[in-house]
């Protein structure tokens, strides 16, 4: 039996049963991520002593009248109550696609979690599961001494040398926050990134208030001129630490103190029994420079997979037809990079060039 919750208490009530879940499960992260018109939902089937919790975005598809589906951006997926992979999937499944197509959902994307097992099992057999890239992550449940042996020598040489230059403290104020916003903010016009990423004030403020899970905000300051130079974001739920957001002072990415930051976390996040330090990737999941940068820290690579499923072939096709209408640049070439098709925000080609 399916059963679709979208209030608060019930949401976090039924997520909380899993020892797995991760903060992106969270009704409030959710919330602070969707955006108007959409709707936040929490698929929740059980039958057997199974259960099975998928939340998930539901967005209106603009001049139509479907929908569909996607995730949070993060590694959420789906909660699987049991440790094994002996249970019935495939009655899930059904019951999972009689709602879809209730619901006139046409697809459904959804990034997984490297740190839940059985997500790719219990999804298996409903559309397809890609691995667009990796992620890094930091076992912490080795000793102290090991989780060092496994950053670069490098590494190890520049942390040492920014205890002596920066002092970490944590953020715990508003100004605290403030300066951690304009400096985030400041990396992400630094590296040219998308508008999606520039969060407002809110967003921060309903992250850190929430108590759903622990927020830590921890900020580098500068031993001589007292000034903070550097901030980054972790979120912990159950055993999980995630690296959400950061940012530098651009003066001082020479000697990075987000380097420093990171470090500091993992210290914490041991002493606390935390079991991951998730890292995350790269770019666009790519091994670029940032992914570089995490994996200074850690030979742990995992896969990152996504979930991608066509519900009605039908009208995606349709959709897509509208959507590329012969003046889309990537038209004549592979396009699997981008789910679904249909919301891809590649540019359009000037109707004049196919004249």
């Amino acid at each position: 039996m399916i059963e679709i919750v979208q209030d608060k208490k019930t949401w976090n009530s039924i997520i909380d049963k899993f020892r797995d879940c991760d903060f992106y499960h969270t009704f409030d992260y959710h919330q602070v991520s969707k955006c108007n018109g959409d709707r936040a939902v929490l698929i929740h089937y059980a039958r057997n002593g199974l259960s099975i919790a998928l939340p998930l975005i539901f967005r209106e598809i603009e001049d139509s009248e479907y929908w569909d589906a996607t995730s949070v951006y993060g590694y959420p997926g789906p909660l699987i109550s049991t440790s094994t992979s002996s249970f019935d999937r495939d009655a899930f499944l059904k019951e999972l696609e009689a709602y879809l197509r209730e619901e006139r959902i046409i697809s459904v994307f959804s990034r997984l979690n490297p740190f839940i097992p059985l997500q790719e099992y219990a999804l298996e057999g409903m559309g397809q599961i890609v691995s667009p890239g990796n992620v890094i992550n930091i076992d912490l449940s080795k000793n102290a001494e090991d989780q060092v042996k496994d950053y670069h020598k490098r590494l190890r040489t520049y942390i040492n040398k920014s205890r002596r230059l920066y002092t970490i403290r944590e953020g715990n104020t508003d100004a605290d926050v403030d300066s951690f916003m304009d400096l985030y903010h400041d990396n992400m016009r630094r590296v040219n990134a998308k508008s999606k990423y520039f969060f407002e004030p809110e967003y921060f403020y309903k992250l850190l208030g929430s108590k759903a899970f622990d927020v830590d905000l921890l900020m580098a300051m500068d031993n001589k001129t007292g000034e903070t130079v550097a901030g980054a974001l972790f979120i912990k739920k159950n055993k999980i630490v995630q690296y959400h957001l950061s940012g530098a002072r651009e003066d001082y990415l020479k000697l990075n103190p987000i380097k420093l930051i990171i470090d500091e976390m993992r210290i914490r996040a041991s002493a606390d029994g935390f079991r991951y330090f998730n890292l995350g990737g790269g770019v666009a999941n790519k091994e670029d420079s940032l992914f570089q940068f995490k994996q200074s820290f850690s030979n742990d690579v995992r896969p990152f997979n996504v979930w991608r499923y066509v519900v009605d072939r039908k009208v995606y096709a349709q959709l897509v037809r509208e959507k590329v209408s012969g003046h889309c640049i990537l038209a004549s070439a592979s396009c699997q990079d981008f789910f679904p098709c249909y919301r891809c925000d590649t540019p359009m080609l000037k109707k004049s060039i196919h004249k």
